[in-house]
């Protein structure tokens, strides 16, 4: 009986073995970019906004580009993040935001926004007490 046993574990392995791969072959293939495939060329000089958060004394920070409309898929709302500043006419202070409630916890971030707006430049900066008064507040421009 160990015979059998050490035969169906040998041949267990082989397609195993052959399984991955073939998978890895088809993995490469599939994820290759196309022949000829370029990105679309970068915004003008001068143009879209550098969004950035930090936590309280910079412990952390994290930052996009907007430009709209937004090509290159950099910002995750970037459709409704480009319509809220729209609305505002690039004004970060009249943001129509999402209104909700929120905590009191003191946890501060800090956002800024730098850049250009429609050939406006923005140099706009702002600390809110918590991640939740700042997404209450701005809504979908600072949701990455």
């Amino acid at each position: 009986m160990p015979v059998h046993h050490r035969r169906r574990t040998a041949r267990a392995a082989v397609p195993v073995a052959v399984v991955a791969t073939l998978s890895a072959v088809l993995a490469g293939a599939f994820c290759a970019a196309p022949a000829g495939a370029t990105e679309p060329p970068p915004p003008p000089a001068g143009q879209g906004l550098l969004l950035t958060i930090s936590g309280d004394h910079d412990t952390w920070i994290r930052g996009v580009r907007l430009s709209c409309p937004d090509v290159y898929g950099r910002h995750p709302h970037a459709a409704a993040a480009c319509d809220a500043l729209t609305w505002a006419r690039g004004d970060f202070d009249a943001l129509p935001g999402e209104p909700h409630v929120c905590n009191r916890q003191y946890n501060p971030v800090t956002v800024s926004a730098t850049g250009n707006w429609r050939g406006v430049p923005v140099n706009w900066r702002k600390e809110f007490p918590n991640a939740c008064t700042l997404d209450s507040a701005t809504g979908p421009v600072f949701r990455f």
